[in-house]
């Protein structure tokens, strides 16, 4: 299982995203300028209900430390939690946010039906909108990302509750899924985040 370790806000760099939250509603209120990961925002404001994505791509977390349910946000304007729930996010507040480093080269991860890379393997190097359907697996419990940034989906045609993962060895969504509240989650579609930043 990969720890994520809590990362500080770091200064922008350049071809970083930039993302506004505000505390009240069509963007009013107080509010906060992200240009990096940012691991607690109830340090800048006491509540998110409205959000504008000026630049990259960004997952929110209901949680501090990028810990429960996440949801992706490309740019746009949000302007208030009910159209984001309405449009998948399964959670009412905002705690901490990531930001999706951008990705130019090839994609490429290795999923497995099973917990630590066993059972059947499968390599993926586009979007799968379900693994049923294309390897007949009924199953995914683990997998390598060698290249790019994914977005797993709990259901096939990329709906349900999504994960982020960046390259690295993820050797099981049970044990990870623990920290969205989500025990036993599984993943039934996968998507590269590529385009979508831009």
């Amino acid at each position: 299982m990969v720890k994520v370790q809590p990362i500080q806000c770091q200064p922008p760099t350049t071809s970083m995203g930039k993302i506004t939250f505000y505390e009240e509603r069509n963007f009013q209120g107080r509010s906060y300028d992200c240009m990096s990961d940012c691991p607690d925002m109830s340090s800048y404001m006491s509540r998110c209900n409205s959000c504008r994505v000026e630049s990259g791509c960004f997952m929110v977390y209901e949680r501090n430390n990028f810990m429960g349910q996440q949801f992706f946000l490309r740019r746009g304007e949000y302007p208030d939690m009910q159209r984001m729930m309405s449009m998948g996010m399964m959670f009412d507040n905002i705690r901490s946010c990531r930001m999706i480093p951008q990705h130019r080269g090839s994609f490429r991860m290795r999923i497995y039906e099973r917990e630590n890379f066993e059972g059947q393997m499968m390599e993926l190097m586009d979007d799968c909108e379900s693994i049923q359907d294309r390897y007949r697996m009924s199953d995914c419990q683990s997998c390598n990302v060698m290249d790019g940034h994914w977005l797993m989906y709990e259901q096939p045609h990329f709906r349900g509750r999504m994960m982020y993962m960046r390259p690295g060895e993820y050797r099981s969504f049970r044990e990870m899924s623990g920290g969205m509240g989500a025990g036993g989650m599984r993943f039934m579609s996968m998507r590269r985040i590529s385009d979508m930043c831009n």
